[in-house]
């Protein structure tokens, strides 16, 4: 199902002119150097594409001849190739190696058409490299260091040789693999070519640079009886359909792709069965907005909500699939995080359910809508994004576009953060109320504070907060709170916490001079506490209500911060 997908999404963008994705037999490769040369193979420069300053110096992206898989021994890719394979040079101190290198570079020339300019150019080229004139040019030292990618250009021409119009054809026209086996297709059910060795899939986070493969056998545990060492025979795919789904996936993943996000370790990937507005949106929903432009993911998310109205995303009569995979690294292969599929309608509805079920009162400054990255790195610890739990952010997300539940892994992280830094910010507090509520299917906790509402739990954090708010305001600017001493053993076995601060209340009521305060706080204290089991306070709570604790308790805040704003105000 997912290389169909994305075999489908490759033959979607090849029908479109601007699609930007590579034909058969080619893929897009950054190329930092072009080694310029006339048509009768005299050297003329060296031309440097990239751009930047200094480490973010970046080189032009060009369609170049499908690469070979590099393995420990010698393989040339055709016209382009690193400065060892085109020029002989050696840069790893292994000129045995280099020898061989540069002969199966000049040796693959022989497989395009004699006729063409461009190739007789390389030829000739070839066949004299004129060192002292390379050695002449700026950039030669950091060829010899670097060992970077190159290829060839004639003079006067825009394209590469590579792209000229034979070399093209010729390729297109070229017989397959004579040793390759024929099969029935996996992806299209028809007879074709099989491929055995899957070309690597680059730009997943954490994965070997030199990339990663989906499908590979390497071990006999893995393989089919009588497919010993055959690789891609233990499931045949055939080489068209091989080169779509990894074509597509490496144009989705790459550097510039505006349809990849990073979620957790997962780098995630989306895209539609047809054109559509949500590909373009769809990162914006969920990943952190940009320095330079903060209120992206606010926009994104307004846009879909408007969109009922305005018609932005699909109807629910529309059929327009659309399709979200994570990958993360596991050695040379790629793991599979999770794979969503669904209508854009679909979709659209449960991303637009998920930041309901987030909406809760918070301060005027912070963004009404929260990214996936901000809720998920308040759950790890120190706040950085390396200590988020490997499997959390995918089956968050999976929740999300599935509708399904929230994990209850990300209840249990929520409340470690807060019991470790005894702090119940926005972000956690948005997280705890859309999990309790989607897990109870119906809305237990509402967007702010809810006096009517008698579970002993909240009633309990509500309760924390006033008598929080006694003390802060009969010691004004005290810097330590009964939170900071008292949060963890309140929220998780009361019984032991709220006798003693009970008692502490007394004494920080009788300090408070404004007389007319103190009969607000201890009313308020009275018709919380009243709404408590008659048997005391619990001895042990459970860890969901460990969560409608902490909302009672950040709704009882944000309801003092709010009055006293508008005290402020003269309201």
């Amino acid at each position: 199902m997912i290389l169909q997908a994305l075999k489908g999404y490759y033959d979607r963008k090849a029908q479109d002119p601007d699609g930007g994705v590579a034909p058969e037999g080619f893929e897009a490769k950054e190329i930092p150097f072009v080694v310029v040369i006339d048509e009768d193979g005299e050297f003329l420069q060296i031309e440097d594409t990239r751009s930047g300053d200094g480490k973010k110096k970046r080189a032009q992206s060009f369609l170049v001849p499908q690469g070979v898989k590099k393995t420990s021994g010698v393989a040339a890719n055709l016209l382009w190739d690193s400065a060892e394979y085109v020029f002989g040079i050696d840069t790893k101190g292994k000129p045995k190696r280099v020898v061989e290198q540069h002969a199966a570079f000049k040796a693959r020339l022989g497989e395009l058409p004699k006729s063409d300019k461009g190739i007789q150019a390389i030829n000739s080229f070839l066949s004299n490299v004129p060192f002292e004139k390379l050695e002449a040019t700026s950039v030669w030292d950091e060829i010899k260091t670097s060992n970077p990618m190159m290829t060839f250009r004639l003079q006067g021409e825009r394209e590469l040789v590579c792209q000229r119009a034979s070399i093209i054809k010729s390729l297109q026209l070229e017989v397959g693999d004579n040793d390759a086996p024929n099969g029935v297709c996996l992806m299209s059910g028809e007879s074709s070519e099989i491929e055995r060795l899957h070309p690597s899939i680059k730009g997943v986070w954490g994965a070997q640079t030199s990339g990663a493969n989906i499908v590979s056998f390497n071990q006999r545990s893995f393989e089919s009886y009588g497919k010993e060492q055959k690789q891609g025979e233990n499931a045949p795919v055939g080489k068209a359909a091989v080169f779509a789904y990894t074509t597509a996936l490496n144009n989705l993943l790459g550097k510039d792709s505006k349809q990849r996000l990073q979620v957790g370790d997962a780098s995630t990937v989306f895209w539609a069965s047809a054109p559509d507005e949500l590909e373009t949106t769809f990162s914006d929903l969920f990943a952190e907005p940009p320095k330079d432009d903060p209120d992206r993911n606010t926009r994104a998310v307004e846009s879909l909500y408007k969109s009922v109205q305005t018609g932005a995303f699909a109807t629910d009569t529309d059929n327009t699939r659309f399709f979200v995979l994570g990958l993360a690294p596991n050695a040379a292969r790629i793991s599979v995080r999770f794979w969503q599929v669904g209508t854009v309608a679909q979709m659209a509805g449960r991303i637009r359910r998920h930041f309901d079920d987030l909406k809760i009162v918070h301060a005027p400054h912070e963004k009404p809508y929260l990214s996936l990255f901000r809720l998920l790195v308040n759950t790890a610890a120190l706040g950085k994004a390396e200590n988020i739990p490997p499997n959390l952010a995918g089956d968050t997300m999976r929740s999300i576009l599935s509708g399904l539940p929230y994990p209850a892994t990300l209840l249990q992280a929520a409340i470690r953060r807060i019991r470790a830094e005894h702090e119940v910010n926005y972000p956690r507090a948005a997280l705890i109320k859309a999990l309790i509520n989607r897990n109870s299917g119906k809305e237990e906790l509402k967007v702010s504070l809810d006096e009517s509402n008698t579970n002993q739990a909240y009633r309990l954090g509500r309760l924390f907060a006033v008598l929080e708010r006694a003390q802060e305001r009969a010691n004004p600017g005290i810097n330590a709170t009964i939170r900071d001493r008292y949060y963890s053993s309140a929220s998780a076995t009361p019984s032991t916490a709220f006798p003693i601060l009970m008692r502490l209340k007394n004494h920080h009521i009788s300090k408070l001079e404004n007389r007319g305060e103190a009969v607000n706080l201890e009313k308020l204290i009275g018709s919380i506490y009243d709404g408590i089991s008659s048997n005391g306070f619990p001895h042990q709570l459970s860890l969901e209500d460990q969560g409608r604790f902490a909302i009672g308790y950040y709704h009882q805040r944000q309801a003092f911060f709010t009055k006293h704003d508008k005290s402020e105000q003269g309201e």
